[in-house]
């Protein structure tokens, strides 16, 4: 296996995780290969995923360079935006693992002190991905279970949550979970902002057009299951627009109604 098909294995198998982390390495795989045949086969290796698409298409119009600059930048941009909406003592929920969020709360603490909650993420556990970056930041943790979600939700100030896509019609596309935690949040009281580049603007997303929701292998949650039982196995699941409190981009911070317009506007 040469380094070009290594990283496409990485990604697929999610030994490369955070949509920021895929599109980086989908761009270093390009400038291995080039070539047409090579720049569809990443396309197509995570298709809920427009990061990845967005940077190679970006790359292919205005260079790998300009490509990676954005993909450098962006997220600096983003967690100064997202460190506005943090004050002293807050305590923050989170899910699973976005580098974007840890880029927000890696600005923050440089100036604040605060606590974060965070869930496990079964059945790859990413939430402890997250345990060990706030440890790397002495950042105090709540560690919570996915079932006890809502403890961890009803107990904090603010939520936080990255996103893999964002559709045209302001549905925001993360990780399993993420639609249970924005209902809590709401229901709570609890104000939810996703954080994101604006690459998870997904262009080729339409109002009546549903983007994929990748089901991953039933051997990741019961390897030995009976045959009587059918596991299922959603990477993803869709949080309604109207649950988000705001979306934190380079952009600013606006709803998701204005977030739509300015990403359609920047990738046309």
């Amino acid at each position: 296996m040469d380094k070009f098909d290594k990283i496409c294995y990485d990604i697929k198998t999610l030994k490369i995780q955070g949509a920021e982390n895929i599109a980086k390495a989908g761009v270093e795989a390009l400038k291995l290969k080039p070539t047409q045949y090579q720049l569809n086969k990443l396309l197509n290796l995570r298709p809920t995923e427009p990061t990845l698409r967005n940077a190679i298409n970006y790359a292919k119009l205005f260079g790998i360079k300009n490509a990676m600059s954005h993909l450098k930048k962006a997220p600096l941009i983003v967690a100064t935006n997202g460190n506005k909406l943090i004050k002293d003592n807050y305590v923050i929920y989170t899910h699973c693992h976005s580098s974007t969020v840890m880029g927000v709360f890696s600005e923050a603490k440089k100036t604040k002190n605060f606590i974060v909650n965070n869930t496990e993420t079964r059945p790859l556990f990413q939430g402890r991905l997250t345990a060990l970056d706030l440890a790397r930041l002495d950042i105090k943790n709540n560690y919570f279970i996915d079932s006890a979600m809502r403890l961890a939700i009803k107990h904090a100030t603010i939520a936080m949550l990255g996103c893999d896509s964002i559709t045209a019609s302001g549905k925001i596309i993360n990780k399993i979970g993420s639609e249970l935690a924005a209902e809590v949040c709401y229901t709570s009281g609890v104000p939810l902002y996703i954080i994101t580049d604006s690459w998870k603007y997904d262009p080729l997303s339409t109002v009546y057009k549903p983007t994929p929701i990748e089901e991953r292998s039933p051997k990741e949650i019961w390897n030995n299951a009976p045959k009587t039982t059918k596991i299922h196995n959603f990477a993803f699941e869709q949080i309604n627009p109207r649950l988000v409190t705001a979306i934190v981009s380079e952009f600013g911070i606006h709803k998701p109604k204005k977030f739509i317009k300015l990403a359609k506007k920047a990738l046309s």
